[in-house]
């Protein structure tokens, strides 16, 4: 039974196969690969190895390299260039070559015995081979001896011994092919014992050598290093307790600076605690715990005392300027602001306000608190200029307003407080005069000033430090204290982002590790210019608040006297007006801010003013035309000295905005009181009556012949009036006239000096201009004054006062566009152009209308003495001619001509009257022509009567004016009319 073959033969058998052939695949698809061939089986025991020794020296196959580049295609290479290769690698391959033969072969071997073994299993029933089998089981014992006999038996026992040879014989086949891998693997696992004994061996030499380095020459060594490493030891224990005795005293000199308020020398001395808390010398010193904190609380009070002084210097030192200005206005000085210079001088120079300044404005620079302190600044800047215009407010009231009014001021908007405490300060505003007004405004203008131009010297110090300093001695102080300074304030920006709370010693920890690693140029100079920047931008800023506060508090106090500006007369308001402008001009000049919200407030109450002037004066006019009399008035000179003032010169008449008030208040006064004067009205001047009969026409009509002789008497008692002279052209005038003459002037005042509101004032100019032409052509032209100011009736006279007052307005106009647009901004000249010429035409369209209406009048009496020159002529037929005077119808026609003449060549031009009679001889050509020629004078003596008032009527019209040169002694109609019908009575 033991000599069966054992399955587990076949097993190693079958599990040699895959690898002999994956060692025979990878040795054929690697032929170059060395790590693939694994133990060489025909190897010594001494060496189980066949790797050659010399493997590392073995040359490798060139590569081909820019240097040694692949040959060219197409050159010649043969197999002895790869000799020296080939050759190197010809042992190595040949025992490869070996080892694939013996795969071969032992694949073959084990193909044959895989054979013989199946032919040996096919022998031996497959009974034998079950796992289960067992003799001892019956039923095995029975299937495996059958025999029943003892000859059956023995040919069983022959049989088993068959099979058991069979087995044997293939088994010791089997071990005999496997024999050489058998004692291969002995004699490796003999080499391998060899060298694990020799490699204990070594191990054991090597620890003993070892061991003797350690005790002859590593042991002093560190025995050394031990001292040496406790002498470090106590050098920087010896080291710290100086650190920490310099750290002691540094603390101690720290609070000796401050509290003598060194604070350059406590900054130095926090610049070094400050470097030794960045560092690691003060780390793990517990009795340093606070320093960090006391650093800190030391920084505050250096701020604290840095801030307090520059405070000091800069702002609290303006005080006693406030209190001189109050003090010399309640004295009741006298400052002039028109006219003189109002520059507040500091009390010290520059360059030694500059001194002062400089040490704090480093320290603040050291500490990054300069921007903050300049917000600080800021603030109470603005804070401190309105509390002292307040003040100064406060205190001249009590002065201001205990002083006698003026007789033109409102009693009723006054409000008595001479305690200061019974009435609020806005009523007591505005219950100032206007001229005790003035006097507050130039107080607080030269306060604002002083506080302005400090501001302005605090705001160049600053720059100058900051950006000019580049040769003093300090340059290069302030350069590190700006260095430093921006680097504590991009380490409190960085602080401010990641967390809420901070100390300016951590701040300053941060600052200096950002100095030391701020190795780079670049990054250096942008903080320190954005820092720069920062300190500038604060700097200027706070100029801008005080400027803006000051423009805010003027605005405030005008605002509170709104309601009165626009009452105040011309004068009284332009010197408000002026006085802030040149607030204005200097506080933008000192802060360079714009003021535009005082500009606003101005703006309007100079619109407000000039609203209420023009209603007022409309108001004014109305009256003054509902009661003039159209009576002629001397023009006094003063109204003279206004018109040869506005319109002598062609340039800008700006400078006669400041005339005095007070003499033109007393001209005006003196032509309103002529007007309601009766000694001053020519009431012999012909008149115009209305007749109420007429049917054709609702004008007036001359009654000459009642008034004729009162004139003549009138005239000879009274002396030739004084005329308003322009362009050498002199004018009669009437009180309204005189009074539009002032009212225009003090619109160009008006334009001259509030030159922002010009088109405004064009507007009013254009409104007044229409108003006057309007209202007087109703009042004249349509007899309204009959109605309004009680005259009896419209006379010639009247019209012709008329006609000079329209036509001296219609020639002044041009010149008053002409000043006014000299201020108008030309996006709205056009318009207002076309404003003015259309009133202009109207006003030569009343003219003509005037002139018209005069001709119409002596047609209408020319008609009403024809009209009677049929009775006259039938009286002619029946009577003898016994009179050898013309009838009264001629004599009647020409007295009314003669004294139409007489009034107009007194009152109108020259080219006036000419172009009026010009008319009036063609119709008494043509009508009386015309009316002679429809009646029935046959009779001889009739035809001489006829003859006679005809040639007087010619007499009276070639004594009229002409303005024809080709006619000058008025021929026409009538001298025809004589040529074909009297030739007779004319030849003798």
């Amino acid at each position: 039974m033991d000599s069966k073959p054992s399955p587990s033969s076949g097993r190693y058998e079958n599990s040699k196969k895959p690898y002999l052939s994956k060692s025979v695949s990878d040795a054929n698809s690697h032929s170059q690969s060395l790590a693939s061939i694994l133990n060489n089986p025909h190897a010594g025991k001494s060496d189980g190895w066949w790797w050659p020794s010399n493997f590392s020296s073995l040359p490798v196959v060139p590569e081909f390299t820019p240097l040694n580049p692949l040959p060219k295609p197409g050159s010649d290479i043969t197999r002895t260039d790869f000799f020296p290769y080939i050759t190197s690698f010809s042992d190595p391959f040949s025992r490869f070559h070996d080892i694939q033969q013996h795969s071969k072969s032992s694949l073959l071997d084990d193909q044959n015995g895989e054979n013989a073994l199946v032919a040996c299993l096919r022998e031996v029933p497959a009974l034998y081979f079950k796992e289960d089998f067992h003799l001892e089981d019956g039923a095995t014992f029975k299937a495996a001896c059958p025999f029943r006999t003892t000859p059956e038996n023995l040919v069983m026992q022959e049989k088993l011994s068959q099979y058991l040879d069979v087995v044997e014989l293939h088994l010791v086949r089997e071990i005999s092919l496997r024999s050489s891998s058998f004692f291969e693997a002995q004699g490796q696992l003999e080499d391998l014992n060899s060298k694990i004994v020799e490699g204990c061996k070594r191990i054991r030499e090597l620890k003993e050598t070892i061991r003797l380095l350690d005790t002859n020459l590593v042991g002093p060594a560190r025995e050394l290093q031990d001292l040496n490493v406790k002498r470090s030891d106590l050098v920087a224990l010896q080291n710290k307790l100086k650190l920490i005795i310099y750290v002691n005293q540094a603390l101690s000199t720290l609070n000796l600076l401050v509290a003598s308020a060194d604070c350059a020398g406590a900054l130095d001395v926090t610049d070094d605690l400050q470097h030794l808390l960045d560092g690691d010398e003060l780390a793990g010193l517990h009795c340093f715990r606070h320093l960090r904190d006391e650093l800190a609380t030391s920084i505050d009070s250096i701020n604290s005392i840095l801030s307090a002084e520059f405070m000091r210097i800069t702002i609290q030192e303006t005080g006693n300027m406030d209190a001189t200005i109050t003090s010399k206005f309640k004295a009741r000085a006298t400052i002039a602001i028109n006219g003189e210079s109002h520059e507040v001088k500091l009390d010290e120079e520059t360059s030694n306000f500059r001194d002062r300044l400089l040490p704090f404005v480093i320290g603040l620079l050291r500490t990054a608190k300069l921007p903050t302190l300049l917000r600080i600044y800021r603030d109470t800047l603005t804070a401190d200029m309105k509390t002292a215009i307040k003040t100064a407010v406060e205190e001249l009231l009590r002065v201001l307003v205990a002083q006698p009014l003026d007789s033109d001021f409102v009693a009723g908007e006054r409000v008595v407080d001479t305690d200061g405490g019974s009435s609020s300060l806005a009523s007591r505003l505005r219950s100032l005069p206007p001229e005790n007004f003035v006097q507050l405004l130039k107080a607080i203008f030269m306060i604002v000033q002083a506080h302005l131009v400090q501001a302005s010297e605090v705001k160049k110090t600053i720059e100058w430090i900051i950006c000019h300093l580049d040769d003093h001695y300090a340059a290069d102080s302030v350069a590190a204290a700006i260095a430093l300074g921006a680097a504590a304030a991009e380490t409190v920006s960085e602080s401010d982002g990641q967390s809420t709370t901070f100390s300016p010693s951590s701040n300053f920890s941060r600052a200096f590790t950002i100095q030391e690693k701020g190795n780079d140029a670049t990054t250096m100079s942008n903080l320190s210019r954005n820092f720069r920047a920062d300190i500038l931008r604060e700097n200027t800023e706070a100029v801008f608040a005080a400027c803006d506060a000051a423009h805010g508090r003027w605005a405030k106090i005008l605002g509170v006297r709104a309601p009165i500006h626009p009452k105040l007369r011309l004068q009284e308001f332009l010197n408000i007006y002026s006085i802030t402008q040149e607030f204005i001009t200097a506080t933008e000049k000192i802060g360079g801010r714009l003021g535009y919200s005082i500009r606003g407030t101005i703006q309007s109450q100079a619109k407000a003013f000039v609203d209420f002037q023009h209603e007022s004066r409309m108001a004014k006019l109305k009256a003054i035309l509902d009661q003039e009399n159209w009576a002629e008035i001397d023009v006094p000179d003063e109204f003279q000295t206004i018109v040869t003032s506005l319109f002598s010169s062609k340039s800008d008449n700006s400078g006669h905005a400041d005339d005095d008030s007070a003499g033109t208040a007393t001209s005006k006064t003196e032509v309103v009181r002529s007007s309601s004067d009766p000694s001053m009205v020519d009431a012999g001047l012909p008149n115009i009556s209305h007749n109420t009969e007429q049917t054709d026409s609702t004008s007036t009509h001359p009654d000459i012949t009642a008034q004729s002789n009162d004139t003549k008497s009138r005239e000879r008692g009274r002396s030739s009036p004084r005329v308003l002279s322009f362009g050498g052209v002199a004018y009669h005038m009437v009180n309204c006239g005189l009074i539009l003459v002032k009212m225009l002037s003090e619109y160009v005042d008006m334009n001259n000096s509030l030159t922002g509101l010009s088109s405004e004032v064009v507007h009013r100019v254009v409104d007044i201009l229409k108003f006057f032409n309007t209202r007087t052509c109703q009042l004249v032209l349509g007899a309204g004054a009959m109605q309004v100011s009680g005259l009896k009736s419209i006379t010639s006279k009247h019209l012709a006062l008329t006609s000079q007052v329209i036509g001296f307005t219609y020639t002044i106009i041009p010149e008053i566009k002409r000043i006014l647009f000299l201020r108008v901004p030309e996006t709205h000249k056009g318009l207002l152009m076309l404003e003015v010429d259309r009133v202009a035409q109207d006003y030569k369209v009343h003219r003509d209308e005037i002139h018209s209406k005069l001709v119409q009048i002596m047609r209408e009496r020319l008609l009403v003495h024809l009209r009677s020159l049929p009775q006259i002529v039938e009286s002619w037929n029946r009577q003898e001619d016994t009179d050898s005077q013309p009838s009264q119808f001629a004599r009647s026609i020409t007295k009314e001509v003669g004294l139409l003449q007489r009034v107009l060549c007194r009152t109108l031009h020259e080219v006036d009257v000419q172009a009026i009679f010009r008319q009036v001889v063609i119709i008494f050509h043509s009508q009386i022509s015309e009316a002679f020629s429809r009646l029935d004078i046959s009779s001889r003596q009739a035809r001489q009567r006829a003859y006679r008032d005809v040639q007087h009527l010619l007499g009276c019209i070639r004594s009229l004016p002409s303005d024809s040169k080709s006619n000058p002694l008025n021929w026409g109609q009538l001298d025809e009319f004589v040529e074909q019908n009297f030739g007779a009575e004319a030849s003798q």
